[in-house]
């Protein structure tokens, strides 16, 4: 029997019931692994020694009566984690020979539960792009199209889930990173509500594995199923124990509802900044019609929605300013006079990154307070709602395109060009006010390329999103492997 594809929760039922033991899982594994990434290149730092060892152990614990979540199941970590005894480059040259001596929290949450990690996958250089490649490690390659990105920055645990590397994995979403690959790829991720998870661990080398809280970005689980997706979430989820003295369980609170036909849904297909190309909108609209046929409350306009372009405006703010944090002084001393020699009515994207990249401190302190005002919105708005639905790019994963700079890219859907940078305007919808945001597949589009949409849901009601995204699966049919 062909173990690779199944769930990590038909994994851990196979196990209890004797049926196969880690040690066959994890061969198995990587026997597809050695067999088939050369061509897609997910799995760039591998780990198989460790991972024999440890599925020994884990069936020695099994048959002394142990059971944990994840006891004896084949896992991936992106690369951005530190694992202690492995290279952590975060796809940067000057890094290649960076080691830490010590795991990441994440990881550690993830062995202590009896993961067996296969290795870690590929990410793009400094986590910042929508694809994944960098001069270290090469270019992840999409399971359903080689010619065509896996998505970023969890590109290659997108990847790998797809081609069967390992049950579950681990990325981290700033700007859709976990999110975008689970569309591209036609898997499942969920990006947790701000702070649920702590990063610690997750640091661009060489600098040290400090319990910093991120201002947006968060660390997450990827998986093939739904129900994976709330299996390792309890894994990840509960403070940092360097922070609150003690490791403790976060009891979350439980789904608004058990059945679709509970559930109130509103769907925005549309984003005044960039258009939705045809094969997205038809799988938002797939989604749409399975929530209608079960009897959920479905709508398409709501007065609660916060304005979507003063969204993405304070978005892009906030995140370029984090991200223009490192930068040297002279090179911000350029984009500062560039900043100045903005029109005061230059209400692009363009502008908003460079206005963020140069913040001052009074100015992120305005534009946090508006987010608050967004956040606030939010809630009203779940008031009425317990979900959203909608895009997480306009496009389906797109032929690989490694001209240029973020800035200097173009994407194009259906048929037009438009700036690249912008298509990270629908991650910012749950991004920027710190919304939970679960990722599922919809069915192919016209090309056989696989379409995802995102469910956001309440702040700290994580449960509702992943729920509705297991209905959802039973309506839809879920992952599909590649052919």
């Amino acid at each position: 029997m062909e173990w690779s594809f199944r769930s990590a929760e038909e994994l851990s039922a196979a196990l209890r019931a004797g049926a196969v033991t880690s040690v066959e899982l994890t061969d198995e594994a990587i026997a597809r692994i050695e067999r088939d990434d050369t061509a897609i290149n997910a799995i760039c730092v591998p780990d198989f020694d460790r991972a024999r060892a440890a599925a020994r152990r884990a069936d020695q614990a099994r048959a002394r009566g142990e059971d944990r979540p994840l006891l004896g199941i084949p896992v991936t970590v992106k690369e951005s984690y530190d694992m202690a005894g492995l290279p952590t480059t975060w796809g940067l040259p000057q890094h290649a020979g960076y080691v830490p001596t010590e795991d990441a929290v994440q990881v550690s949450r993830l062995k202590a539960a009896g993961a067996v990690v296969l290795g870690k996958t590929n990410v793009p250089m400094t986590l910042r792009d929508i694809q994944s490649f960098n001069d270290i490690y090469g270019t992840t390659n999409n399971p359903w199209d080689h010619s065509r990105t896996s998505g970023g920055s969890s590109g290659g645990s997108a990847a790998a889930l797809a081609a069967g590397f390992g049950a579950l994995s681990i990325g981290s979403d700033l700007a859709g990173s976990l999110r975008t690959p689970a569309h591209f790829c036609g898997v499942y991720a969920h990006k947790p509500t701000l702070g649920l998870a702590p990063t610690r661990g997750m640091v661009a080398p060489p600098n040290p594995a400090l319990p910093i809280d991120l201002d947006l970005a968060v660390v997450g689980p990827m998986a093939r199923t739904a129900r994976d997706l709330t299996l390792l979430l309890d894994v990840m989820a509960g403070p940092d124990p360097l922070t609150h003295g003690v490791a403790y369980t976060l009891a979350l609170p439980p789904p608004r509802h058990e059945r679709l036909c509970d559930f109130r849904v509103l769907i925005i297909e549309d984003h005044p900044l960039i258009p939705t190309g045809s094969a997205v909108r038809a799988g938002v609209n797939r989604v749409a019609d399975a929530l209608a046929d079960a009897g959920a409350r479905v709508e398409r306009h709501s007065p609660l929605l916060p304005d979507q372009t003063e969204a993405a405006t304070l978005y892009m703010q906030l995140m370029l300013s984090n991200a223009a944090a490192s930068l040297p002084l002279e090179v911000y001393e350029q984009l500062r006079i560039q900043a100045t020699s903005l029109h005061p009515d230059d209400g692009s994207l363009d502008a908003a990154r460079l206005r963020g990249m140069v913040l001052t401190h009074r100015d992120w302190v305005h534009a946090n307070s508006r987010r608050e005002l967004h956040r606030e919105a939010w809630r009203h708005l779940f008031t009425d709602f317990d979900a959203v639905v909608c895009p997480i790019t306009p496009t389906p994963a797109f032929p690989h395109d490694h001209t240029g700079t973020l800035e200097t890219r173009h994407l194009t859907i259906d048929g037009t060009p438009h700036h690249y940078f912008d298509q990270l305007v629908w991650a910012g919808t749950a991004t920027m006010p710190g919304l939970p945001a679960t990722a599922i597949p919809t069915g192919p589009s016209p090309e056989g390329l696989p379409v995802g949409v995102q469910l956001l849901g309440p702040m700290f009601e994580d449960r509702t999103p992943l729920r509705l995204a297991e209905l959802l699966e039973q309506k839809l049919g879920g992952f599909q492997p590649p052919k």
